[in-house]
């Protein structure tokens, strides 16, 4: 097989990006071209699509192959695009993950799936014949809020070690910064970059114990990347400056359910409605009071349609 994505490098800013539906809950594929084309403006490193944001779970294969083209189109080029390409079944893992090379992905994120009885031995294996059978880098997506899996970092190690496709770890297991810490220090044969995930909620912690940027939904990239550029210089009091400032956002955006970042996102003039795909559920107009509230605080007077200066 042809291997792609070679000379990739998953580190930096990957905006998880949201589906965008319009009221009748039917892809909205112009906000979806305008989102991506704004992230590649704005400088991010990459853009993943069809992640948990991406209402993955909600999305027919066709729906799938719409959302992966128009974003490769919009990318052009540009940036890369990763695809989340996790099933419960290995073999239509692979399925997916071909899918996304023939469109013209740069890389797969892959999580593994729950099963009766836990087994490491069965998610190593898992990941082993999925990457037996594709041609693209895998992201390790490590998120057991989702997944009902836990990978314990000895796990993780080993398929660094033994999985030359595994190209990078996206953390998303609590406590993050502990994690990313023992791993960074325990990659001693192969060393692969480790991504933050969570909306960037213990991002400054994270970036302090060796995590290597960001891949998460977060609505404003624009932080996201002066806290990296920070961390790289180092300036580390810019960027836990940076992070002190937006936390009441991030962790407003954090809480369950992905309503208030799509809402965002609309503010942002990116999408054209807020729809969240049944049984996902909208904002409720408390939350939005709440929310513009919270924007008017942290950026009064900014134009949220254009790209801030954190």
């Amino acid at each position: 097989m042809e291997e792609k994505g070679k000379g990739l490098t998953l580190e930096g800013v990957y905006p998880i990006l949201p589906t965008p539906f319009d009221d009748g809950e039917e892809l909205d594929l112009p906000s979806f071209t305008r989102m991506v084309r704004f992230m590649a403006e704005i400088g991010v490193d990459g853009v993943t699509v069809l992640g948990v944001l991406g209402e993955s779970n909600r999305m027919t294969d066709a729906e799938r192959e719409k959302l992966i083209g128009t974003a490769v189109a919009a990318a052009a080029g540009r940036i890369p695009v990763v695809v989340g390409a996790s099933h419960k079944g290995t073999a239509a893992t692979r399925s997916l993950c071909r899918m996304a090379a023939s469109l013209g992905a740069s890389a797969v994120m892959v999580a593994p799936s729950r099963e009766p009885v836990p087994s490491d031995e069965k998610v190593f294996q898992y990941f082993r014949r999925v990457a037996d059978g594709i041609t693209l880098p895998i992201v390790v997506q490590d998120h057991p809020a989702s997944t009902e899996v836990h990978m314990p970092v000895p796990l993780l190690l080993r398929l660094i070690d033994e999985i030359p496709r595994v190209a990078c770890i996206k953390q998303e297991a609590p406590p993050t910064p502990a994690r990313i810490g023992a791993l960074v220090r325990g990659m001693k044969k192969r060393r692969v970059p480790v991504l933050t995930g969570l909306g960037a909620l213990y991002g400054i912690f994270d970036l302090e114990r060796g995590s290597a940027g960001f891949m998460t939904g977060f609505a404003f990239p624009e932080v996201l990347l002066a806290m990296v550029r920070a961390a790289r210089e180092g300036r580390p009091d810019q960027a836990d400056g940076i992070y002190r400032r937006y936390l009441p956002l991030i962790v407003f955006e954090q809480q369950p359910g992905i309503a208030v970042r799509k809402e965002i996102f609309r503010m942002r003039g990116l999408l054209e409605c807020g729809r969240v795909r049944h049984p996902g559920a909208d904002l409720d107009p408390e939350a939005a009071s709440q929310l513009r509230a919270l924007l008017d605080r942290i950026l009064p007077g900014v134009d949220l349609r254009r790209p801030i200066r954190p």
